[in-house]
């Protein structure tokens, strides 16, 4: 019974809540500004129960070659990656028309 999801009630390999989530997502990209000039790009907007945000970092970070963490449910890269974060998270099946840069 472990191998049902117990959000759609398919098999796991069946399930696609996911991406569908992955669909609907407004997601915010942002650089700020931290201690000594420092950058880092502030991904926002991913809903934690439908998405494994932690798994999203993981990506980015080995996609973008730079350190990171999640916080709160805040993806945040070292560094200014705005428009490289953009396309890697379309190419993680984003919808792009819902991603936004400012």
């Amino acid at each position: 019974m472990n191998d049902v999801c117990p959000k759609c009630g398919l098999k796991k390999e069946l399930c696609v809540c996911e991406t569908i989530a992955k669909e609907e997502q407004e997601i915010r990209i942002r650089v700020v500004k931290r201690k000594f000039g420092k950058e880092i790009t502030l991904v926002e907007g991913l809903d934690e129960s439908y998405i494994q945000v932690k798994e999203v970092a993981k990506k980015l970070k080995s996609k973008l070659a730079c350190g990171g963490t999640v916080k709160k449910g805040v993806i945040e890269l070292q560094g200014n990656h705005s428009t490289k974060t953009k396309e890697a998270l379309i190419n993680l099946g984003f919808n792009p028309k819902a991603i936004e840069i400012g």
